[in-house]
């Protein structure tokens, strides 16, 4: 909980800067705070203050599309030996990897898309378009409908609770 106090601080103090760095970060599938408390957040602080819904909107998707082009080019150049580093060092992460690498194979670009609202796969498959040698026009175009759509709906939740509180 101190976290998202934090990072809502931070919010409402520098404004969408903050929130632009963060979803860049979480598009790069760092850790760190979630979509899931991040988006809400900026929904609430677009209902509490004077900011804009669609500025925040748009900067979240950009954020995101520019954390996942550097996953893509990440996982087109350095994709075989880091995933085969991944498989051994978190075994678990297999199952996602093959997840979103199915996806793309049985689904070509609309599988990104698909996989943009899935939760944990959506930040992986940056990296696994990019491993397949994915069209990076057709890559950022779905990405960035699945990203458009997963931040509008949290965003929205948050300002539709912001809305709800007195």
């Amino acid at each position: 909980m101190e976290n998202i106090n934090t990072f809502f601080e931070f919010l409402v103090e520098y404004g969408s800067i903050v929130l632009f760095i963060i979803v860049f970060l979480e598009y790069l599938n760092l850790p760190g705070l979630p979509s899931g408390i991040i988006m809400p957040a900026a929904g609430l602080l677009v209902a509490k203050t004077d900011v804009s819904f669609l500025i925040t909107l748009i900067m979240s998707v950009i954020a995101g599309l520019l954390g996942s082009w550097v996953l893509y080019f990440l996982g087109s150049f350095f994709g075989t030996p880091t995933i085969n580093w991944l498989s051994k060092k978190f075994p678990k992460s297999q199952g996602t990897i093959d997840k979103a690498n199915s996806y793309i194979h049985k689904y070509g670009s609309k599988g990104v898309f698909i996989t943009r609202l899935i939760p944990v796969a959506r930040t992986i498959i940056s990296f696994v378009g990019g491993f397949v040698k994915m069209n990076f026009i057709s890559f950022s175009i779905y990405s960035a409908f699945g990203i458009t759509i997963w931040n509008f709906v949290f965003i929205l939740a948050g300002y539709l609770i912001g809305m709800s509180i007195n």
